[in-house]
């Protein structure tokens, strides 16, 4: 095994060095010892980053057009509102352009959280694979129509570009790498050391709707209330759109255009959200949950609870609810 050096640009490697204890504690299989990961942490500047909260992280230096390695890791940025971020990109174009030049190059790529907006904007994941953060999926989705987006997923890997979603996930993606430069016998033990979930394979369980109200179509926000609304009753496209006063195309077109889905399909992830709403927060049994969501039939909501989130209902329960102990 021969790596050169783990670059992380505007990011601290976490699993680095646990990964580097644990190779040096295995027994040699030949006379050579086993190579280190080693990283840098560079700024476009080469000044220290202050991040969003206010914490302020020393560099090794400027990003250099010269410069190789072996992997770039890109953190995500937090931005509260993605739009002022879009509204800066000339300040980070120079990074778009390194980091195209260091994919050129054959060097891996990472990211994580919104990091994968600055590799969409250099370019570098059109007819890709990709993952973000599941509350910034539709924009991502609306914004980069050529990026295959697979935002359910924890990772997604293609042409030595990987992804992961949200920050936590980090800890999956510094794990990836550690195998791909380590192995995998490395990475396993690095991560029950460090109490790493693996096994995560899917955002969906975590992922919420209460965000898909954020555009600027007054006509589909009205539209979402009433669905909201009347949950439990059957759905009528027709119907909603009559009490609208507009045309069941119009509806349906403008809902694609401000949410990103037909209006059928939002209302199946909304019953959804809300039922999961309801296993967390109240002691009403599954049938029950099912009727205040709109589906009579019980096997009906297991398929379109699993579906939605990777998980059935009771598998939900026992991952996300937690019930005071009995006195």
């Amino acid at each position: 095994m021969t790596v050169s050096s783990l670059r992380v640009w505007r990011g601290l490697s976490t699993c680095s060095p646990r990964a580097n204890s644990v190779m040096a504690r295995r027994p040699r299989r030949h006379s050579v010892k086993p190579s280190q990961l080693r990283w840098r942490v560079e700024s476009l500047s080469g000044r220290p980053v202050q991040t969003a909260s206010g914490q302020v992280i020393g560099v090794d230096g400027p990003i250099g057009a010269r410069s190789t390695a072996d992997a770039v890791v890109i953190p995500g940025p937090f931005v509260g509102d993605i739009e002022r971020f879009f509204a800066r990109l000339d300040t980070v174009a120079p990074l778009l352009a390194a980091l195209r030049r260091q994919h050129e190059r054959g060097t891996l790529l990472a990211s994580y959280c919104t990091g994968s907006f600055i590799l969409a904007e250099a370019g570098l994941l059109d007819g890709r694979v990709a993952t973000t953060h599941w509350a910034k999926g539709r924009t991502f989705a609306m914004r980069y129509p050529a990026v295959d987006l697979r935002v359910a997923e924890i990772l997604t890997e293609q042409n030595r570009i990987v992804c992961s979603g949200a920050v936590t996930t980090s800890l999956n993606l510094a794990l990836r790498l550690v195998e791909k430069f380590a192995g995998a016998d490395v990475a396993a033990e690095t991560g029950k050391l460090m109490l790493i979930d693996s096994n995560r394979v899917s955002q969906a369980p975590y992922a919420s709707r209460a965000r898909d109200t954020q555009h600027s179509d007054a006509l589909v926000a009205r539209a979402q209330s009433m669905m909201e609304k009347s949950l439990q009753q059957g759905f009528s496209l027709a119907r909603l759109a009559r009490d609208l006063a507009v045309s069941e195309r119009t509806l349906n077109r403008r809902f694609k255009l401000a949410v990103g889905e037909p209006p059928l399909q939002y209302l199946q992830a909304l019953r959804v959200d809300v039922a999961k709403r309801l296993i967390e927060t109240t002691r009403l049994k599954l049938d029950a949950v099912s009727a205040r969501v709109g589906y009579g039939d019980l096997s009906t909501f297991r398929r379109l609870f699993k579906r939605e989130t990777g998980l059935s209902p009771r598998e939900y329960q026992r991952r996300f609810v937690r019930r005071a102990a009995a006195s």
